[in-house]
């Protein structure tokens, strides 16, 4: 928050100080801070997908024994993760934020990746499938990755005692790049000031009217997901459902104010088994949640790709935003209760759509008022899937006095 408001408070002095020479200087100077951020970013891409969705594809290998209740759970977590982003998507495309902005496409992003050529559905198809996964590695060919990792995970399961040790390594591995990623986030502010100053000098105040856009927007859009998830659910456990939201509001209010939803985890368990789900599903259901079920993320990881898509005038056809969701909702699955991996994920689906990845960096600035409201819709999507599936279960009971 900080860097945010110095660095509109250093763009707008650059903006009506300096003449366009000294503008246009000083924007190339905040640039070098830029570009070493996103490098960055880019280095986690790959190790962080691939790490993360093995161990979370090799673990659900332990489904088997479960039966109907991990079914049940993934039939929910997939659907509410699709309804985010499609809600994401509808509002994004209605309100156009991003075009507001108008900004030129950046010279890195102009020479990299395929030209302006369309993509037919041939090719689309022939390059999700990889000829070298270090090939897909090295150029962080996010969906190429998705795709290897979920055969390795598949067959590291299948193979039983001997997989668990893959398993613990790439455990091993996707704590070690977290932390790294940690790393890489406190350098977060600095670039936030530098790319905020960068526009701010070249776009004026009219900037600000942008941002608080597009907060409004996500909150409104919070609260229409909260909405209809609620309502889904009610046509499941009945009125219960309000009865849960009450019982679970001091949890959502602690995520809301801390920005994390693992901050209300323990207290969740307890409040969940109190309002009648049986142990052996809460104790399932949430943990596989926080990892499958974020439906705040889904919605921000929507509004944020498609604002920087119309911020630099990157047209998308339908199909395309289509695919964009899928790919969004595979590779987030296993990172996304990461504080900040959200950014890493956005930025590997970006480079997909070949959509300026600096384009991240205008959001950073205001990226902790909205992981507050997405944070507490984790809360509610997770105590609703909890109980909705122990409902589907026959093992709902009546709240504990």
């Amino acid at each position: 928050m900080i860097a945010m408001v110095a660095g509109v408070l250093l763009g707008l002095w650059v903006h009506y100080s300096g003449n366009p020479t000294q503008i246009d200087t000083f924007s190339s100077a905040m640039g070098v801070i830029t570009d070493v951020f996103l490098r960055m970013i880019k280095m986690i891409i790959a190790p962080l997908v691939f790490s993360t969705l093995v161990v979370g594809i090799a673990k659900l290998g332990d489904i088997k024994a479960v039966g109907r209740i991990g079914g049940k759970a993934l039939l929910w977590f997939l659907s509410a993760s699709f309804l985010s982003l499609l809600l994401g998507l509808i509002i994004m495309n209605s309100l156009s934020l991003g075009s507001e902005l108008n900004l030129p496409v950046p010279a890195s992003g102009a020479v990299s990746g395929i030209e302006t050529t369309s993509v037919t559905f041939k090719s689309f198809i022939t390059n999700i499938f990889p000829r070298s996964i270090f090939e897909a590695l090295s150029g962080n060919e996010v969906l190429q990755i998705v795709v290897f990792a979920v055969f390795f995970g598949i067959a590291t399961a299948s193979i039983g005692e001997k997989g668990k040790v893959v398993i613990k390594a790439l455990d091993a591995v996707s704590l070690i790049i977290l932390r790294v990623t940690g790393y890489v986030m406190y350098f977060a502010p600095v670039a936030a000031l530098a790319a905020i100053s960068a526009v701010m000098a070249a776009k004026g105040p009219e900037l600000l009217v942008t941002y608080g856009k597009l907060i409004i927007s996500f909150y409104l859009a919070i609260l229409g997901l909260w909405l209809i998830l609620l309502l889904v659910a009610s046509l499941i456990i009945g009125r219960r459902v309000i009865h849960l939201a009450f019982a679970i509001k001091d949890m959502i209010l602690l995520a809301f104010s801390t920005a994390s939803s693992e901050a209300a985890f323990p207290r969740l368990i307890v409040e969940l088994e109190n309002f009648g789900c049986p142990p052996k599903i809460v104790s399932f259901v949430l943990p596989l949640g926080y990892s499958f079920n974020l439906d705040g993320s889904m919605l921000y990881m929507t509004f944020a790709s498609l604002f920087i898509a119309q911020a630099y005038g990157v047209p998308l056809t339908l199909g395309q935003e289509l695919s964009m969701l899928l790919v969004l909702m595979l590779t987030s699955k296993g990172v996304a209760g990461v504080p900040r991996a959200a950014l890493v994920v956005i930025a590997g689906t970006l480079s997909l759509y070949n959509i300026p990845q600096q384009g991240l960096l205008l959001l950073l600035g205001i990226d902790q008022i909205l992981d507050m409201a997405r944070s507490a819709t984790n809360v509610l999507g997770n105590s609703l899937a909890t109980v909705v599936v122990s409902k589907w279960e026959g093992e709902l009971e009546e709240a504990a006095i």
